[in-house]
């Protein structure tokens, strides 16, 4: 498991912000590797809150080799077929980021150039990853996590980016609350404020 430091703080730690590369992206980084070979130079990344689309686009722009458009699905689309047209005629890469959900594209003349974009999505994080992920929220804030920490935490943990970071932020809150440190029984009862008490993982 690796990770890209961007230089730019995250909100809560003393350090730069980070992307862990595993397997839910680590396909997408090969794909950002080549983009003279996209489609027109686009390509369109979509991903579930919080899987780090914007940290991709933003890490994506800062190796000058293309622009990056975060929220496209969410951007004029005129203002954006007129971006998408500048990148063509100066022959730059774009990419653009998206939710998941679908993006329903009015315009015709922007909907028939993005169906020609490749499509690039991210994945939900596997064991290795989760684990990777729960370690870097916790180094972001400043947070010491006793030993075993993602051993208990990942079988039990809801699998998405999201809800990996609610649970850290939940230990983080509780430890703070108490004015301990963040083992067992902390880890317990983030992960029955996050997940509930109900859910078979903590059994």
């Amino acid at each position: 498991m690796s990770q890209i430091a961007l230089p730019l703080r995250g909100g809560l730690g003393a350090g730069p912000a980070r992307i862990v590369v595993g397997n839910a992206n680590a396909p997408i980084f090969d794909a950002l590797a080549t983009p003279q070979n996209w489609p027109f130079r686009t390509a369109i990344l979509a991903g579930a809150p919080r899987s780090g689309k914007s940290l991709i686009a933003r890490w994506f722009a800062e190796q000058g080799v293309g622009e990056a458009v975060d929220d496209a699905d969410r951007m004029d689309e005129t203002e954006l077929f007129h971006r998408w047209n500048r990148a063509q005629e100066s022959g730059t890469p774009l990419l653009l980021t998206t939710g998941n959900e679908g993006w329903d594209i009015a315009l015709p003349d922007l909907r028939s150039r993005m169906g020609a974009a490749l499509n690039l999505e991210l994945g939900e994080p596997d064991d290795d990853m989760a684990a990777a992920l729960i370690l870097a929220h916790a180094q972001l804030r400043g947070l010491v996590l006793g030993e075993g920490a993602t051993t208990y935490l990942v079988p039990r943990a809801e699998r998405s980016f999201a809800g990996i970071e609610k649970l850290v932020a939940a230990i983080d809150r509780i430890s703070l609350e108490r004015k301990q440190p963040a083992t067992l029984s902390i880890w317990r009862d983030a992960l029955e404020a996050v997940v509930g008490a109900e859910q078979p993982r903590l059994l």
